[in-house]
């Protein structure tokens, strides 16, 4: 071959070499575009020196850390995992590893360098093994699913919370009645504001949300911690006790949250006043939630036909305040 034909065969191979670098590039560019958007990260473990190959590097901005910054290894991956989950998630991996699982599946969290937690649904399987049949690579991807958590955790919140006030709706006071009716001696307060319909009329519905909300405060504040408290909708309240009637706390209970509805509400538009009429039944062996609540309400509307403004027991007894 002469010369110049050897010159033109390695240019032509440099364009040729050139060619395949720029479309290289492009797919790689576009594979980062397009895992950028799913919040999906690769990844690739070597496992005899345990580094860590990210392909588009987004996994340790993920958690915090500048490019460089810090050894992609599989003792900073361990490192980053959240301790309660950490093993758990080792234990996934090393029974892929050792085949006693076709691949490696784990949604965990992760701690960035800020202290922030990150959900990742992590997957991974073996790609490489060695001439002994020992795996040496895995290759898998991390996908973010801190969104999805919280959007989840949202659900769940609401699934058992009255939107408004975050206090227990009708379903979780249910489940918390059975609960507690097991464990003991049970009372249900029922609460109903007097006169609320008012404030709405002479405020806005803005200003009774306001009140519903700042009242909910209120009943957290004065209850103690074993005491549940939740919302039936609208202006209708219940406490459940987990007391006897006879006992002092109860009347105690009742009429703190009665005056704790009678103290005036400041609002950005004025000040409302509001009453309430409470009724208190003690549950009984064969009561389910809706029983119980029946007579708390019949003991409430007793204090309803005679003026409002009270609180009422069923079964009835002298009330000494």
């Amino acid at each position: 071959m002469s010369e110049e034909a050897l010159r033109l065969q390695i240019q032509n191979l440099k364009k040729h070499n050139a060619r395949l670098k720029r479309i290289a590039h492009d797919a790689r560019t576009k594979l980062n575009a397009a895992l950028d958007g799913t919040g999906l990260f690769l990844w690739q473990l070597d496992i005899p020196s345990g580094k860590l190959v990210i392909f588009n590097r987004r996994w340790g901005a993920m958690l915090g850390f500048q490019p460089k910054e810090t050894d992609a290894n599989f003792e900073s991956w361990k490192e980053s995992l959240h301790p309660d989950d950490a093993a758990e998630v080792l234990r996934a991996f090393n029974d892929h590893i050792a085949g006693r699982a076709p691949y490696y599946e784990a949604l965990h969290r992760m701690i960035a360098k800020n202290g922030s937690i990150t959900w990742v649904l992590d997957r991974g399987r073996v790609s490489e093994w060695n001439a002994h049949g020992e795996p040496v690579k895995v290759i898998g991807t991390h996908i973010d699913m801190t969104k999805e958590k919280q959007y989840e955790e949202q659900l769940a919140l609401l699934a058992l919370h009255d939107p408004l006030t975050l206090l227990n709706n009708r379903h979780a006071l249910q489940n918390d009645f059975c609960e507690m009716k097991a464990q003991g001696p049970l009372c249900v307060v029922f609460i109903d504001l007097d006169n609320f319909k008012n404030v709405n009329d002479t405020l806005g519905h803005r200003s009774g949300d306001e009140v519903l909300i700042q009242l909910s405060q209120r009943l957290t504040d004065l209850s103690p911690a074993e005491v549940i408290i939740g919302r039936l909708g609208g202006d209708e309240f219940v406490l459940l006790l987990p007391f006897a009637l006879s006992e002092p706390q109860v009347r105690q209970l009742a009429h703190a949250c009665l005056d704790a509805v009678l103290t005036p509400f400041d609002l950005a538009n004025g000040q409302a006043h509001i009453g309430a009429s409470v009724g208190v039944s003690q549950v009984r062996v064969k009561d389910d939630f809706d029983t119980a609540l029946a007579r708390a309400d019949e003991a409430m509307y007793r204090i309803k036909k005679n003026g409002k403004r009270g609180v009422a027991f069923e079964p009835a007894f002298p009330d000494p305040f």
